[in-house]
């Protein structure tokens, strides 16, 4: 068995006084799984990190030539949509603290 591909800690959370993991997400055999904790008071918050996580997404797109900035976004808030009617996977979830 080989060992799972982690992503490296950003930089910014060794060096700041306040640093917490909030998602965590892998592709296990083709599905979607996540650790995550609350992190947040209010649930809005959420809404912000996921849609700038989108951004970041679309940069790598744009960045690696695959397609534009605004051509990835347009994809993924497209797909997000329609997941939002009507989900196709809904994974696990594991609530750590």
């Amino acid at each position: 068995m080989t060992k799972p591909a982690e992503l490296a800690i950003p930089f910014a959370a060794h060096e700041a006084d306040q640093a917490a993991e909030v998602l965590r997400a892998w592709i296990v055999d083709n599905g979607l799984h996540v650790s995550l904790q609350r992190g947040f008071d209010d649930p809005a918050v959420w809404g912000v990190l996921l849609t700038d996580v989108a951004r970041h997404v679309s940069r790598i797109f744009d960045t690696e030539g695959v397609c534009s900035q605004d051509a990835a976004l347009a994809a993924i808030k497209s797909a997000l949509d329609a997941e939002w009617d009507g989900a196709t996977d809904v994974g696990t979830t594991s609530a750590i603290q």
